[in-house]
């Protein structure tokens, strides 16, 4: 069994449920207290143990190559008015030379399209996939969760999670054949399924474990929903002959591509933070006492 060194983030998105915002900032560039969203998201993956990240990006996209390199005016800055502690937080944060590639999406073809972008850079081994406008809590790392349960099964691994069935038709909900604790082995999986039609409640959350042999069915170029190449179409087809597990991951997840979803994220991490939280309680008490019913 193979490890999971790689990881392909799809960053080309244009982020439209995030406009005004989005329209000069790239959504994953959008703070989260005191951070970007694709800064929390490379962390994850760099607690499950990946070790070479591949960003696939698009036009206007280029802030993210700008944060994670030298800022050389800003790190000279800080080192003249001797911010040491300051200083020292941002080098730490930084990916080590030839850690990340950079591959560019040309067309807006799809998640599928994006992932098969990456097949060169990612070449004959399983890969992880992470969606960066969603960020998870937990224990442990949402990925690292996955990257376990991968070392137990092997396979293809797609982390989910429970949403209320009213809600089921705005993901993909994947269909359980059986269960072992956190662990379900799939039948299959279904895109957005029209309202109470769905096989489940159990949401894939936007982080997987994938073989490589998934490029060769990407590579088809068959549309779906949308006329965009769907990951969803290719993994159902991938399933007729590997097999695919569920994690039903111990967490909680933000989806920050949608405006309520990164307001509710920010409180949440700001809330988390032991040198922000009592302060913060405090005003959005406030707030909230003001506020009309």
């Amino acid at each position: 069994m193979k490890p999971i060194k790689k990881a392909i983030l799809p960053v080309a998105g244009l982020g439209t449920r995030m406009l005004p915002a989005a329209k000069t900032t790239p959504k994953e560039m959008l703070p989260v207290v005191d951070r970007p969203l694709i800064h929390y998201v490379l962390a994850e993956a760099r607690a499950a143990g990946i070790e070479h990240f591949v960003l696939v990006t698009g036009r206007g996209k280029g802030a993210m190559e700008d944060y994670f390199d030298h800022a050389v005016e800003l790190e000279a800055t800080l080192q003249a008015k001797g911010k040491d502690e300051m200083l020292n937080s941002l080098l730490a944060d930084l990916p080590k030379e030839g850690e990340i590639s950079y591959v560019r999406q040309m067309a807006p073809l799809g998640l599928g399209h994006a992932v098969w972008c990456a097949r060169h850079i990612i070449g004959d081994e399983p890969f992880a996939v992470l969606l960066p406008d969603v960020l998870t809590t937990g224990p442990t790392a949402c990925m690292a969760q996955a990257v376990a349960a991968y070392h137990t099964l092997g396979g293809n691994i797609l982390v989910v999670e429970p949403v209320p069935d009213h809600m089921t038709h705005n993901y993909g909900v994947i269909a359980p054949q059986s269960r072992d604790g956190r662990v379900i082995k799939m039948s299959g999986m279904v895109e957005k399924p029209p309202q109470g039609t769905a096989p489940s409640n159990l949401a894939v959350l936007g982080r997987y474990i994938l073989q490589p042999e998934i490029f060769d069915i990407l590579a088809e170029r068959e549309r779906g929903a949308g006329g965009e190449i769907q990951l969803t179409d290719a993994m159902a087809k991938l399933m007729q002959s590997q097999s695919f597990h569920a994690l039903d991951y111990e967490g909680e997840s933000f989806d920050c591509g949608d405006r309520l979803g990164w307001l509710r994220a920010n409180v949440a991490f700001a809330l988390n933070n032991p040198d922000l939280a009592p302060a913060f309680r405090a005003i959005v008490t406030e707030l909230m006492d003001g506020s009309p019913d």
